[in-house]
């Protein structure tokens, strides 16, 4: 990037299936300064797995989102902006009137390939982490989809994208209105069961890659970090055996409508399909530990943005999304 871009303001606003987030940083020596940071849960991908389309709800509360996050950048000199849509984008057939629709408001979306995401979701993961030689397995579970990355260093060894996520799993297999304990047995071992044969498909090729550490990023795994915590499990890490010890604790939660400690309100509708796809993944990976990563796309995004140049001739092998003048 030309030099002249590191001191001015650049935005990137992440357009998840589950939560819109919204990033404002500037270049400094040596690092990346986050000036303003704001997220809201959009759930975009609410029954998409169904319906295939954004709903009318949805599809309001997306660009009420976007109504928000433009008056916001409308207080900072920002040069430059990057929207990237994730998953609802590339499989929700009324995607393309969404993006139009947010035309109108003054954002332009960019959708993006699974495999374009999960090489900014590494980067992003790779900025928080101290530089080492070690191979890192890095996981990201959204609402519609999970990104898959081995990496040594800045080198991509294997990506993939799965569709598969909370948001999807929470429609598919928790959608009960007045749930038992033992229907909810009975759906979290049909989700697990699914999530692990899911991602058992690519466990050939990341066990091939090999891997010393595991990540994970999300709110998915920072929901799953906060409550094993809570409950004494440690802090910063995901076990199997917490998941295991916990899934009583989950169920009996969700039945009773009681408060579980560790556990934000506004994501315990999440919480039995995010225990089912992260212990799926785990199982299908052998991962006993997994540590949560508090960066991710955004971080990456930033990264690209400011500095990243080797990433901008890997992405460039695949249509580039643009970046778009602010004006």
């Amino acid at each position: 990037m030309p030099s002249s871009t590191h001191n001015a303001l650049q935005a990137c606003i992440d357009l998840g299936s589950n939560s819109f987030h919204l990033l404002i940083a500037q270049w400094t020596p040596e690092r990346i300064e986050i000036i303003e940071r704001c997220s809201e849960r959009v759930q975009l991908g609410e029954g998409i797995r169904a319906s295939g389309a954004i709903s009318p709800a949805a599809f309001e509360r997306g660009l009420n989102c976007l109504k928000r996050f433009d008056e916001l950048l409308g207080r900072y000199p920002v040069a430059r902006y990057w929207a990237l849509g994730t998953n609802t984008f590339r499989v929700a057939s009324n995607a393309q009137a969404f993006i139009r629709a947010a035309d109108q408001l003054g954002i332009h979306i960019s959708p993006i390939t699974g495999a374009q995401e999960a090489v900014l979701i590494y980067a992003g993961v790779l900025s928080g982490l101290p530089k080492r030689a070690a191979r890192r397995l890095v996981i990201d579970i959204g609402g519609g989809s999970t990104e898959v990355i081995v990496g040594h260093g800045a080198a991509q060894l294997f990506t993939e994208s799965l569709v598969i996520g909370s948001v999807a799993w929470r429609d598919s297999y928790f959608g009960q209105t007045h749930p038992t304990e033992q229907s909810l047995e009975m759906a979290m071992d049909s989700a697990l069961a699914d999530a692990r044969a899911a991602f058992a498909r690519v466990a050939p090729a990341v066990k091939a890659a090999g891997w010393d550490e595991a990540f994970a990023a999300s709110g998915t795994i920072k929901m799953l970090a906060s409550v094993c915590e809570a409950h004494g499990f440690g802090a910063g890490q995901v076990s199997q055996e917490a998941l295991l010890a916990l899934r009583g604790t989950f169920i009996k939660h969700v039945v009773s409508g009681a408060a579980l400690a560790g556990l934000k309100e506004r994501r315990q509708d999440l919480l039995l399909a995010g225990w089912s796809v992260l212990l799926g993944i785990m199982q299908a990976y052998s991962i006993d530990k997994i540590t949560f990563s508090a960066t991710a796309l955004r971080e990456g995004m930033l990264e690209f943005m400011m500095r990243n140049q080797q990433a901008l001739r890997i992405m460039d092998s695949e249509d580039m999304p643009r970046f778009k003048q602010r004006d």
